[in-house]
């Protein structure tokens, strides 16, 4: 079991199920998609959609990319804004 990173920080969370331990599985806020408690993970970073966490329950460190908001540079949209002229 890794430790801690030393950016962990409770608060900057992000409520991502964690790929090691699924511990939000059981949990009826979880399973309904809303905040919890008990599951969320360490926010460590971000470069632009790219989520950089941590899992306070087994401690798992992963990327997760949300393809929300800000894309990294050199990266590519693939879909245009129909809202914009």
């Amino acid at each position: 079991m890794l430790p801690l990173d030393p950016h962990a920080d409770k608060g900057r969370r992000a409520w991502i199920a964690c790929p090691n331990c699924n511990d939000h599985r059981g949990c009826g806020a979880c399973e309904q998609n809303r905040t919890c408690t008990e599951h969320w993970r360490y926010l460590l970073s971000n470069t632009g959609s790219l989520l950089h966490l941590q899992c306070p329950s087994c401690t798992h460190i992963w990327d997760h990319e949300t393809h929300f908001g800000a894309t990294r540079a050199g990266e590519q949209r693939t879909s245009r804004n129909p809202w914009r002229r």
